[in-house]
């Protein structure tokens, strides 16, 4: 019974242990970023390489502009403002910022993308960013929450886990799966601080 009311009890604390942000609007919109690819929905997934475990969730929706949902996560940059796990301004460079910084000797990124029409797109921003801020080690559920809601995406399930999710992620029809590796060191805060360096 103990371990129960643990289970049922500690994801809501954790929850209530994120910390809002709230960029100003013209930061925000400073930072807008628009790509000519399609709409779609990419899931990246950062998978142990031993063990090959799900280690952290975060979505990125292309739509009238290009957003990045890190739920929980420790990747920022300065030219990417955010509000509450959602970064605006996600260029093709600050997607490889994104995929770099998660990448390393010990975990590679699974890069899932799925094409939609834009009103879908526009519907997971919508989500994305009424989502609130996540607490820590709870972003498997703050993504498949966002999904569960989107047409198309039902099959995906409600998950703690990112491994599971990146697995039902990949069943979907047309989801094309780029894998990325690298050679970093587990500790990336340098990356960070070259990044922030480089603007």
């Amino acid at each position: 019974m103990r371990r129960l009311l643990i289970a049922l009890v500690l994801p809501a604390f954790l929850a209530s242990c994120a910390e809002p942000v709230w960029a100003p609007e013209e930061a925000v919109q400073k930072a807008r970023y628009v790509s000519e690819e399609p709409p779609s929905i990419t899931l990246f997934t950062v998978v142990r390489k031993l063990g090959g475990e799900g280690a952290h969730s975060g979505l990125m929706i292309n739509g009238s502009q290009r957003i990045m949902f890190d739920p929980a996560g420790t990747w920022h940059h300065p030219t990417t403002p955010e509000r509450n796990d959602v970064f605006f301004g996600i260029t093709p460079r600050m997607k490889k910022f994104y995929i770099d910084y998660h990448a390393r000797t010990t975990y590679d990124v699974y890069e899932q993308t799925v094409q939609v029409s834009p009103e879908v797109a526009e519907l997971a921003i919508r989500r994305a960013q009424e989502n609130g801020a996540v607490g820590k080690a709870l972003c498997g559920n703050a993504i498949s929450s966002v999904l569960k809601g989107i047409p198309g995406f039902e099959s995906v399930g409600r998950s703690y886990f990112p491994g599971k999710i990146m697995t039902a992620f990949g069943e979907l029809p047309g989801v094309v799966t780029v894998v990325h590796d690298d050679t970093d060191a587990d500790n990336n805060q340098a990356l960070l601080a070259t990044q922030s360096a480089s603007q």
